[in-house]
């Protein structure tokens, strides 16, 4: 019978949920990191680890960028504006705003790194660390994305990362570029620019500006186009043909990014999940658990929102999220029958 993978987005999605997911479901890490490795770009490495998220153990996708002067993953930041609220507490780290894009809550366990052809394993001896991390991202200017990097929110991606990049902002152009410049397989290639294309288009819709005239900015860029290469390239690994998604869990309430506080779904969701007709479900939980990363990856994979009224599970992954919410955060894929 036919193989399909279904993502159960529960507690939201995002970039590095993905990966880790898809990671965990069998993905080939070291055919996703000979990519990355061939890839023109730099300021960042590779942590993949095992966490425990609600107790339940999942696998971790964490870009680690070289300048941390961003908010993805600092609830303080994100949520801080919500004086009365509680607000729990989290790491910073990339994001997923490039335009505006972000990521979830995660919890690590950070013991002894190996440090090997640009990426880490970090592996427990005696349990697991709990540490949350925020993926949030920043906006290029205008834009918002949050995985996983723009805010559209998929993380907010800041600014203020580096004297010498301070300023420096990554269009569909350059992005193109580095992506086909990449050692991967035509499918893996076609896919990551075609949910860069519905990103952009979503950011174009959410600042009125021309598609050429969406950028990401540096820190956001670098964390999108890791995240977004790698769900592609897992994905292409996998030999997924079939996606079912029955719908996107979101939270509600504002977040704060570069350029001010958004509302939840942040605008690029919505104009994804409106192009592209994807079901919404908005929980009682104040965040954002839908990153504008995130929803164009199953705007660009799903192809179905119907479950089978019954199916045998092949095979489960698991991918952790970064922020902490009052969700698992996690990402469950799972290869259907």
């Amino acid at each position: 019978m036919e193989k399909s993978l279904y993502l159960e987005c529960y507690s939201g999605i995002s970039g590095d949920m993905t990966v880790g997911a898809l990671l965990d479901l069998g993905a080939d890490e070291k055919v996703l990191m000979e990519v990355l490795n061939s890839l023109p770009l730099e300021g960042y490495h590779v942590v993949i680890s095992r966490v425990l998220k609600s107790g339940i153990d999942a696998c971790d996708f964490d870009v680690v960028l070289d300048d941390q002067d961003n908010h993805d993953h600092d609830m303080e930041y994100l949520y801080g504006h919500l004086h009365g609220e509680h607000v729990m507490e989290e790491h910073h780290h990339h994001g997923e705003h490039a335009l505006e894009s972000h990521h979830h809550d995660e919890e690590h366990h950070h013991h002894e790194g190996h440090h090997h052809d640009g990426y880490e394993h970090r592996h427990s001896e005696k349990g697991y660390h709990h540490e949350g991390h925020d993926h949030y991202h920043s906006e290029e200017g205008h834009h918002h994305e949050g995985h996983d990097h723009h805010h559209g929110e998929e993380g907010h991606h800041h600014e203020e990362h580096g004297h010498h990049q301070h300023h420096q902002h990554r269009g569909m152009k350059e992005i193109t570029d580095i992506i086909n410049k990449g050692t991967m397989t035509e499918g893996a290639r076609k896919l990551a620019l075609r949910i860069f294309d519905i990103l952009a288009q979503a950011e174009s819709k959410a600042h009125n500006v021309p598609v050429e005239e969406v950028h990401f900015h540096e820190v956001g860029a670098v964390d999108s186009i890791v995240d977004i290469v790698s769900i592609a390239v897992c994905l292409d690994n996998l030999n997924i043909k079939n996606c079912i998604v029955t719908h996107l869990t979101e939270g509600k309430g504002t977040v704060r990014c570069q350029h001010g506080i958004l509302p939840v779904p942040v605008p690029a969701v919505l104009h994804i999940a409106a192009d592209h007709h994807i079901p919404l479900e908005i929980s009682e939980i104040r965040g954002e658990l839908v990153t504008p990363t995130g929803a164009a990856v199953v705007a660009a994979v799903c192809t179905t929102h119907e479950l089978p009224k019954t199916f045998t599970v092949e095979r489960i992954g698991m991918g952790a999220g970064k922020r902490k919410y009052e969700c698992a955060g996690i990402l469950r894929a799972m290869l259907i029958t």
